[in-house]
């Protein structure tokens, strides 16, 4: 049994996998794999626990075989695979859904804040040694409380962040989605609304929507323009969502307050300009980056493969269709 792990992952879940099926063959590099490293890594694989940074397509898939069962991707999102690459083939797509939430909602949550109390600014201003004392002008940042949230995606990570931010610092919410939310309507007074009316009114703007083409560029110039000189817009989600080129525009000509990034248009890589400005807080992409959501991904994702090798239908499988499919 051949099973192949593209990027180190917490033990927790490499040792359910060692417990099954003995050694694991692993990438033992802290960097992700070339997309012709992954093809000849996976040469002959009966399953595979890859990454959202690995582009798992045809010509990986063939690479792993007829014999490949899975490819199990640590992580909810799912968009670096190819579904129909995959249902062709029989091979079942699983992943990690739910256990990120309270992390990923939190982070966006310590975004929001560390923009509108200028954090990272301040830091770097007392390690440069500028204080020369207290100051009534020094640093003025934006109020949380009682201001006006907008979701864009109000599903369990945007609904988590409306819940904590409207019981905790009493802040009115608004959202957007394809379908309504009753449960977040009921627990915070929630008004769903037009996107254009979120960016005119919100004060506080989360971006928590999947990524498919529809939502390419969702926060495009014109709806940074249409957002309040105020305004916070903070993106956990995918880095496409969010035009960046003219997030970058917007925010050095002052349309908007600031922004929290913890994902980019084409990472690793920032647009020109992104890392010059005070008025942005930037982190690589740590939305789950809590010892417990990481382990609990470890664990459920290969769950989902042990699963599959023996013959029973995974619990997180996205293509429930290819189950048992011959």
């Amino acid at each position: 049994m051949k099973i192949y792990v593209t990027r180190r992952i917490p033990e927790k879940g490499l040792d359910m996998i060692r417990e099954k099926f003995g050694e694991v063959d692993m990438n033992p590099d802290n960097r992700v794999l070339l997309h012709e490293e992954l093809i000849e890594n996976v040469k002959g694989a009966d399953a595979v626990l890859c990454q959202l940074t690995d582009k798992i397509d045809a010509d990986v898939m063939d690479s792993a075989g007829p014999s490949c069962k899975i490819f199990s991707n640590y992580a909810v999102g799912v968009n670096n695979i190819d579904f129909d690459a995959a249902n062709e083939r029989k091979i079942m797509i699983g992943n990690t859904p739910g256990v990120l939430t309270d992390a990923t909602s939190t982070l966006a949550i310590s975004l929001m804040f560390s923009v509108a109390r200028r954090i990272v600014e301040a830091d770097r201003f007392m390690r440069g040694e500028n204080f020369e004392g207290w100051d009534p002008m020094l640093l003025l940042g934006n109020k949380v409380s009682g201001q006006t949230l907008g979701i864009i995606g109000a599903g369990r990570i945007g609904e988590d962040i409306a819940i904590k931010m409207h019981k905790g610092f009493g802040m009115n919410v608004l959202y957007t989605d394809l379908n309504g939310n009753e449960f977040l309507e009921d627990k915070t007074g929630a008004k769903k609304v037009d996107m254009d009316t979120l960016c005119k009114e919100s004060d506080y703007i989360s971006v928590n929507v999947n990524y498919y083409p529809e939502t390419h560029h969702l926060i495009n110039e014109e709806r940074l323009s249409l957002m309040k000189e105020n305004a916070i817009i903070v993106n956990t989600a995918r880095g496409p969502v969010v035009d960046e080129e003219a997030l970058v525009k917007a925010l050095q000509q002052k349309w908007i307050f600031g922004a929290g990034l913890d994902v980019f248009e084409n990472e690793p890589k920032m647009k020109p300009g992104l890392k010059d400005l005070d008025n942005v807080v930037i982190v690589p992409h740590i939305g789950s980056a809590t010892f417990e959501a990481r382990t609990k991904m470890s664990e459920m994702a290969a769950q989902n493969l042990i699963d599959a090798l023996e013959g029973r239908l995974p619990e997180f499988l996205v293509n429930k269709e290819v189950f048992n499919v011959k």
